[in-house]
C-alpha cells in the first residue's frame, strides 16, 4: 500500500467540523456537515490501496486524522474510527473482483460510508464472540442478530456485521458479512442518549433473517475470528487511542488559553500566575504526550508488522482511555466554574473522554488480555 506522507485536515476543515461539534452534541444529532467535508477532502478513503482507487495511507496517516478531527469534535472522530475500522477489515477480507472490491471502490471516491456491526447483548463487551447465527439459503445466507452499540446506525451506507458461522455453536467460531444499509429487514433502534459522544449515532440494530448473497462475506468460511484480531482490533485500537489523544491535546490547549487570558483582578495576574493552576497543567500536558508517543509507536509497530505490535495494542487503547479522562479532569479543575459552566468546550470534552473507557473491549478486558499475553496464556 502506497504511503501518503502528510494526509491533510485542512483548518477549512477543521473549522467547518469544530464549527457544528456544540450543536452536534446538545442535539445529540449526527455530525452530517462534518461526514461530507471529511468525503470531499478525500479523508474517507484514506488507506483504500491506489489499485482500488483510492490514496493509501497507512495506520500513522489514520491516526493522524483522527486526532485532528477528534481535537475538533469527538463524536465526528468516532465515526470517523469506525469508518476507517471497517474499510480495513473489509481490506483484508475482500477478495479479487468480488462484490466487496465494489464498495471498497465506492469508498474511494468518498461516496460510501460504512461501519461496523459487531458486539451483541448476550456476549457484550466480548465483541469477537457471537451468539447469533448465519444460515445458508442456496446462494444466499440469512443473519438474524441483535446488535448494539452502532455507530452511524441509520446513516451508514452498510454494515460490516459478525455473525456465528452455521455449524458451530462456538461463539468463536464466526463469520464476517457485508449488508447493504438498504437490505429489507435491518431495524435500527431509537436515538442515541448518553452520557458523552452524543453525536456518534451509536444504536441498536435487529438484523431479522436478513437475506446477503453468500458472495458478502469477507474471508473463508469461519475466518472471522482471525479477521477481527488481524485486521480489526489494531485498527480499533488505534483509532480509539487517537480519539482519545486528539480531545486531550483540545482540552489541554483550552485550559492553557483559559489560564492565561482570564485575570484576577484583585491580584493583578492571570490564572497562569498560581503556581498550583501551572503544575496541573503541565501534569496533564505530560500524560498527553506519553499516550501520544505510544499511540505513533504502535502505529508504527502494526505498519511495520513488529511482533512487539501485540502487546502495543493492547496496551494502547486502556493507556489512551485513561489519559483522556485524567487530562480533561484536570483541566476542568484548573479552569473552574467557566468549564463546570460551559463557557469554555471542557466539558464536553470531560464527558466524551469518559466513553472510551467502556467500549469494547473495555479497558479492564483489555488489561487482563495483555496479562495473559505477559504470562504466556492464550487470549481466548
Amino acid at each position: 500500500m502506497s504511503v501518503i506522507e502528510h494526509p491533510v485536515v485542512d483548518d477549512g476543515l477543521w473549522s467547518t467540523i469544530a464549527s457544528h461539534s456544540d450543536s452536534v452534541d446538545r442535539e445529540a444529532r449526527f455530525p452530517a456537515e462534518a461526514v461530507s467535508g471529511l468525503a470531499g477532502a478525500g479523508l474517507l478513503a484514506l488507506g483504500v490501496p491506489a489499485e482500488l482507487g483510492g490514496p493509501g495511507g497507512g495506520p500513522a496517516d489514520v491516526v493522524a486524522a483522527v486526532e485532528r478531527v477528534a481535537s475538533a469534535c469527538s463524536s465526528t472522530a468516532m465515526v470517523y474510527v469506525m469508518h476507517a475500522i471497517a474499510t480495513q477489515t473489509l481490506i483484508a477480507g475482500a477478495a479479487d473482483g468480488d462484490a466487496n472490491h465494489d464498495v471498497l471502490r465506492e469508498i474511494a471516491t468518498g461516496g460510501h460510508l460504512t461501519t461496523l456491526a459487531f458486539s451483541e447483548p448476550a456476549t457484550r463487551s466480548h465483541f469477537w464472540a457471537q451468539a447469533s447465527r448465519a444460515e445458508p439459503d442456496g446462494d444466499t445466507v440469512l443473519v438474524s442478530a441483535h446488535k448494539s452499540w452502532v455507530t452511524s446506525a441509520g446513516h451508514a451506507d452498510s454494515y460490516v456485521t459478525a455473525t456465528g458461522a452455521h455449524g458451530s455453536s462456538d461463539p468463536l467460531v464466526t463469520e464476517l458479512y457485508l449488508i447493504p444499509a438498504g437490505t429489507p429487514g435491518i431495524e435500527v433502534g431509537g436515538p442515541f442518549d448518553g452520557l458523552g459522544l452524543c453525536g456518534n449515532a451509536s444504536s441498536a440494530i435487529e438484523f431479522a433473517s436478513v437475506r446477503v448473497d453468500a458472495s458478502r462475506r469477507l474471508g473463508a468460511p469461519a475466518s472471522g475470528m482471525s479477521l477481527m484480531m488481524e485486521a480489526t482490533l489494531p485498527w480499533f485500537v488505534l483509532g480509539c487511542a487517537a480519539c482519545c489523544v486528539g480531545l486531550a491535546g483540545a482540552a489541554v490547549a483550552m485550559a492553557a488559553d483559559h489560564l492565561a487570558g482570564a485575570r484576577l483582578e484583585h491580584l493583578e495576574t492571570p490564572l497562569s500566575g498560581i503556581a498550583t493552576n501551572r503544575a496541573r497543567l503541565a501534569e496533564a500536558k505530560i500524560r498527553h504526550m506519553q499516550a501520544r508517543a505510544l499511540l505513533y509507536q504502535v502505529a508504527g509497530e502494526v505498519a511495520s508488522g513488529d511482533p512487539a505490535a501485540q502487546l502495543g495494542v493492547l496496551a494502547l487503547k486502556a493507556a489512551a482511555a485513561e489519559m483522556a479522562i485524567a487530562v480533561t479532569d484536570e483541566t476542568m479543575r484548573v479552569c473552574g466554574g467557566a468549564a463546570f459552566s460551559r463557557h469554555l468546550p471542557l466539558e464536553r470534552l470531560f464527558r466524551d473522554a469518559r466513553a472510551a473507557t467502556v467500549m469494547a473491549p473495555t479497558s479492564d478486558v483489555l488489561r487482563d488480555l495483555m496479562g495473559r499475553a505477559l504470562t504466556g496464556q492464550p487470549l481466548f
